[in-house]
């Protein structure tokens, strides 16, 4: 039977007997009801497989995928989320593997949505949520060996009582028959800890979550604040969920990062910088461990919260940005220097050891130019892989390449990304960036106007190219 077999009058009077058959808005705790709503859009499905106007209709949730980087395109996670309070962290973790580019699918146990209700996390996804299994086998649907699976299963917050089940093969919720059917079909598995302190200490917990890892489940650290094992932050565990579901082509290799801007200091309160944010370097760095690769990032000042898992040294001028790079490479072996830092060219050549007064008509400052970093480092470490960054104002593509060019030329890097901050939505304290990269022998890659997450990883994938 096709929607073409039905009237209009016939298709409305089947959805509201279906509506007020299989749904109630005053039965939301009826443990049938996930059952109900699973055959209704059944009903819906197999009524209008035939008409695109409604088959074409995706929930408005969805609009944000891939807003902020498409680093999870195409990727499906199983979200499964336990009887913690932690679980109010779920909708803007959901949020942002969404906007990273994953369709979000949530599995909750029946502790979960004692805390938040189900509707809030098919709100926040798009997607209905699974409160129990039915004939429907949704965990199999969810982590079976098919081709239609999830990539993970996301399980955060994690309780003692759920870790305890899963690490013992116990299925009594969607959520650990959903982890059970992962594990035996091979699909990795994040497991997100929270729970107090005392709990998370005691021997069957570290137990269970040894056993756990054995199987080869991956386990996060929570954060030990106010004696509580508290979930990461949202950006933490999608940063490891990107790292699971993306290449480890980078496992054992050093990198050296600098970042953001510099000052320069005219007298006790005034300095001159530029208005960088730091938001490239940073988001360099998170691939670059997303990878499997270590980091030491040198950070200017910055408002931007840099990755957990770098070695972070943070700096404000340029003598002091030099001195960190020199001294990480003179104790540490790097196999990649990029230098992402927009580093002051000139400095006032004194700095006035108090307030310059103000009220005069005209203050002249004179200044001095700062020794190239990146200039430096070449002459001392000869065979280190070495990415410049170059920011024009107004020139053409042909002429930002040309420019670009002169540092590969003189030998001094390997790769320069070059970029024009005159155009919108470009360089300087923005969340995007166009580039151009230029490399030995005739290479040169554009990369078109797109988030600085996405930027990084292409810039990233060259790297890892021309190292090869």
């Amino acid at each position: 039977m096709s929607a073409s077999s039905f009237s209009t009058p016939a298709l409305s009077n089947l959805l509201i007997y279906s509506l007020f058959t299989f749904t109630s808005p005053f039965d939301l705790e009826d443990k049938t009801q996930s059952r109900r709503e699973f055959y209704l859009r059944s009903v819906y499905q197999h009524v209008f497989k035939d008409v695109k106007q409604v088959s074409s209709i995706t929930h408005t949730s969805k609009l944000i995928i891939g807003s902020l980087s498409q680093t999870l395109s195409n990727r499906r996670i199983a979200l499964c989320v336990t009887g913690s309070v932690a679980a109010v962290e779920c909708v803007a973790l959901s949020r942002l593997l969404m906007r990273h580019g994953s369709e979000v699918y949530a599995v909750m146990s029946p502790m979960a949505h004692k805390i938040i209700h189900p509707y809030l996390l098919e709100w926040a996804t798009g997607n209905p949520v699974i409160v129990e299994l039915t004939g429907q086998i949704e965990h199999i649907t969810l982590a079976g060996k098919h081709d239609e699976r999830v990539d993970l299963v996301l399980v955060a917050p994690a309780t003692a009582n759920t870790i305890g089940k899963m690490a013992n093969g116990i299925d009594d919720t969607a959520v650990t028959t959903t982890v059970s059917s992962a594990i035996g079909a091979k699909i990795p598995v994040l497991v997100v800890p929270a729970m107090h302190e005392s709990m998370f200490d005691h021997p069957a917990v570290v137990e269970n979550i040894k056993k756990l890892k054995e199987i080869g489940v991956h386990v996060m650290s929570p954060r030990m604040e106010e004696a509580k094992a508290k979930i990461p932050d949202s950006e933490e565990i999608a940063s490891r969920v990107i790292s699971l579901l993306g290449p480890q082509d980078l496992n054992g290799k050093h990198f050296l990062i600098t970042a953001g801007p510099t000052r320069g200091w005219m007298d006790r309160v005034r300095f001159i910088t530029n208005p960088s944010s730091g938001r490239m370097g940073i988001e360099i760095a998170n691939e670059v461990i997303s990878r499997g690769g270590t980091v030491d990032l040198v950070l200017g000042p910055v408002s931007l919260s840099p990755p957990r898992e770098a070695n972070v040294r943070k700096v404000e001028t340029p003598d002091e940005m030099l001195s960190s790079v020199t001294e990480i490479l003179t104790k540490s072996k790097a196999d990649v220097f990029i230098s992402t830092a927009a580093v002051l060219d000139y400095v006032p050549s004194e700095m006035v050891d108090s307030k310059i007064p103000s009220g005069t008509a005209e203050l002249a400052i004179n200044l001095k130019p700062t020794v190239k970093i990146i200039d430096k480092v070449r002459k001392n470490h000869k065979k280190l892989f070495i990415v410049g960054f170059k920011v024009e104002s107004g020139v053409t593509d042909k002429e930002l390449e040309k420019r670009a060019k002169t540092k590969i030329e003189s030998g001094v890097c390997d790769l320069v990304v070059a970029n024009d901050a005159l155009r919108e939505g470009v360089a300087f304290d923005t969340e995007t960036n166009q580039v151009l990269i230029v490399g030995l022998r005739g290479f040169v890659k554009h990369v078109p106007l797109s988030m600085k997450r996405d930027v990084a990883r292409e810039i990233v994938n060259t790297i890892v190219e021309a190292m090869s």
